[in-house]
């Protein structure tokens, strides 16, 4: 039998005793944790880094550039920018983006909403046949919805032309360049009227039906129930539309472009900036100053599609 005296008592109670029992940290464990973070996540930020900072990293670089005839490549610092700040085509494509966005994204997503709000109503019969087909136009691809609708816009060949023989009238020429800012409109209206549709619809079927229920209870008539309750609701969702087609509004190109073989004299080579963009670049050659006009736009639509984020998202006090 063994005995511990008092003396070896009093020293396995020190506080000096009691740390060194402690269990030491997991600091190795902890350090692979988190590289297992970062491994989880490391394919994303390569792939981040190379289609998205790479390109916005070299089109900055290339915006500080011009070619010369003599000495090459230089550096030019910010002449490029000096210069599209003066340039009347690109204020041209710019102003031309600006009243497209002005006129169409309003009338696109209102009719987007009233078919949101009708199809949610519960008294459209066939809603899921609707449903379908007005979103249908959005999986029709950019290009074969600019050459189909092309073809119509036609006073020679296509429909337009066949209406004024047939009817013995002369119909105002979609293509023309009175005309062709509003018919592309009528493009791009119809092919995102059921995306932003789809949105609202979405919105709208999340909302509690308790709300419905104490509305039909104090006796409030369907317009009612729309504006205190189905708009208030999906008022995120109207903001993310909006910003979503104010971004496609200035980056308007494919419409355009598609449509430049058919309506020559109405779609210059700076008609929209991102074709203005196009032109310089592939056919120009002008690279840096290509690139420079990329990038004011892309500030520009940055610019506002946060100040109208901004108002969307903010709150009524």
């Amino acid at each position: 039998m063994t005995t511990t005296s008092p003396a070896s008592l009093a020293e396995a109670d020190s506080p000096a005793s009691k740390k060194a029992r402690e269990p030491k940290p997991l600091r190795g464990r902890k350090a692979r944790g988190r590289w297992k973070g970062w491994a989880f996540i490391g394919p994303f930020m390569i792939f981040f880094a190379l289609v998205f900072l790479a390109p916005l990293i070299y089109s900055i670089y290339l915006s500080l550039f011009r070619e010369q005839l003599v000495g090459g490549n230089s550096f030019v610092g910010f002449d490029n920018y000096i210069k599209a700040f003066q340039d009347p085509q690109f204020w041209s494509g710019a102003w031309r983006v600006t009243l497209f966005l002005v006129v169409q994204v309003p009338i696109m997503l209102f009719i987007a909403l009233f078919v949101a709000l009708a199809i949610d109503s519960g008294r459209l019969h066939g809603k899921s046949f609707f449903r379908i087909s007005i979103f249908m136009p959005y999986a029709v691809p950019a290009v074969v919805a600019s050459l189909m609708w092309g073809f119509m816009y036609g006073d020679r060949f296509g429909l337009v032309g066949n209406l004024n023989d047939f009817f013995g009238i002369s119909l105002p020429d979609p293509l023309g360049p009175s005309w062709i800012l509003a018919s592309i409109g009528n493009i791009v209206t119809w092919e995102f009227v059921g995306y932003n549709m789809l949105i609202f619809y979405s919105a709208l079927k999340v909302i509690p039906t308790s709300l419905y229920e104490a509305a039909a209870i104090d006796g409030a008539g369907q317009w009612r129930v729309i504006s205190a309750i189905k708009l208030p609701a999906i008022r995120g969702s109207l903001a993310i539309a909006t910003i979503f087609s104010i971004i496609g509004s200035f980056q308007l190109f494919n419409e355009p472009s598609i449509l430049k073989s058919l309506a020559p004299n109405s779609i210059t080579t700076y008609f929209t900036p991102n074709l203005y963009s196009y032109s310089l670049s592939f056919s120009g050659q002008q690279f840096n100053y290509s690139a420079t006009v990329a990038i004011i736009m892309g500030v520009l639509t940055m610019i506002v599609a946060y100040i109208v984020q901004l108002r969307g998202m903010r709150k009524d006090v």
